[in-house]
């Protein structure tokens, strides 16, 4: 299973008034450790889009378990790594460590989704290609 692992160093614009990490930055690492998993793969997002005519691969699903607090200068790792594909939706998995101890984990579902030939104001989900299934095992 392909894995990505990216290290983070905690900045001061991420944290709270308690010098906390603020719990939506790391939901934005998660995103964009997602696109790196798929770059990783060899499906940078803006070739992935072109490439299969898509949308995007939006999120219809989170949640997290924060377990020990992050703090401004602390280095923490993000492992990213897909647990499952369905026909057009995927799970993602984020473990979040600090000095190698879980600190959060965060699960996401996404869908693979193009533009609706019926009405391109809206998006549909597609059947993910078998060759982008097979780039993460």
């Amino acid at each position: 299973m392909l894995t990505n692992i990216r290290t983070i160093l905690v900045e001061w614009g991420d944290c709270d008034p308690a010098g906390i990490v603020y719990y939506p930055r790391y939901f934005e690492w998660f995103d964009a450790c997602t696109q790196a998993l798929f770059a990783r793969a060899g499906l940078p997002k803006p070739e992935m889009l072109k490439r299969y005519e898509i949308a995007g691969i939006p999120m219809v699903d989170t949640r997290a378990r924060f377990l020990i607090p992050s703090k401004f200068g602390d280095e923490v790792t993000v492992e990213t790594v897909i647990t499952a594909f369905r026909r057009s939706s995927f799970d993602v998995q984020h473990r979040l460590l600090k000095e190698g101890v879980l600190a959060v984990e965060a699960f996401e579902t996404r869908v693979w989704v193009a533009r609706d030939p019926e009405n391109p104001e809206r998006i549909k989900s597609q059947a993910i290609p078998q060759e982008v299934i097979a780039r993460f095992e």
